[in-house]
């Protein structure tokens, strides 16, 4: 099987403009004196203390959305993105830089807390910052309709027809019993439909995530009450981004 998509990987193919680079800088001035810092003994002090500036600075961040919050809508609405991310996703951020302080995992990366984390509050927050950034990036304005190319094939390869594996996975997200997620995931070269529990993951059981539908209740509750099956609906039909799936099928295949 290839290799699980990073954090980094797939918000560099949901964000056309890529990651951004944090320039550190500050104006310096001397002890008793008001001329700027400009180089030798003085410039070293302000590239120290920019760099300990960084290394300050909390782990993780929310990474933006590929989209405006009223992008959409009326599927998923403005107020659903607000709580859900700005609330939500937050939260889980807010919560893993807190567990982390002074500890050795604050200079792991996302993915690597997750695979080393023991059951319990910083691999679920962990594991729910990757898991809503990537559901994030499976949807977009006009989403839905059907895949192209490898993923398509694929795809009728190992679930008989496109038609099918829509039954699929409609039935494995609306039947996931209380909180988590269903998955479009590939596992040892074959194409799988995968429910996990409340922050589990394809990465912790070898598998690579293609594509993701978070059925806790909060992601559809504002626009759909309890009708989960109304929101899988939408997400299917107008939300889900084809090409980032078939973008992860090529890394991971």
């Amino acid at each position: 099987m290839g290799k699980e998509l990073s954090r980094r990987d797939f918000l560099t193919y949901s964000l056309a403009a890529g990651a951004g680079a944090v320039l550190f800088g500050m104006p310096g001035c001397r002890s008793g004196g008001d001329q700027p810092l400009s180089g030798g003994k003085d410039k070293d002090v302000s590239v120290a203390m920019a760099r300990d500036e960084k290394e300050n600075a909390m782990p993780f961040t929310l990474p933006p959305l590929p989209y405006d919050k009223a992008a959409l809508a009326p599927h998923l609405s403005a107020e659903t993105l607000e709580y859900h991310y700005g609330k939500h996703h937050q939260a889980y951020v807010t919560n893993l830089n807190k567990l982390i302080a002074d500890k050795p995992e604050a200079k792991k990366s996302l993915e690597e807390i997750i695979m080393t984390a023991a059951p319990g509050g910083l691999f679920n927050n962990a594991a729910q910052d990757w898991n809503h950034t990537f559901y994030w990036s499976c949807m977009k304005p006009n989403g839905g309709g059907e895949p192209a190319g490898d993923l398509r094939a694929a795809i009728e390869r190992d679930f008989g027809s496109f038609a099918k594996f829509k039954e699929q996975l409609t039935a494995a997200a609306t039947t996931l019993f209380g909180s988590g997620w269903a998955w479009l995931a590939l596992d040892d070269g074959k194409l799988k439909i995968v429910q996990t529990k409340d922050a589990d993951l394809p990465m912790k059981h070898n598998q690579a995530a293609l594509l993701t539908m978070d059925v806790w209740e909060h992601a559809y509750y504002i626009d759909c009450r309890n009708a989960r099956p109304k929101y899988i609906e939408a997400f299917l039909d107008h939300l889900a981004d084809w090409d980032f799936a078939a973008a992860n099928f090529a890394k991971a295949k």
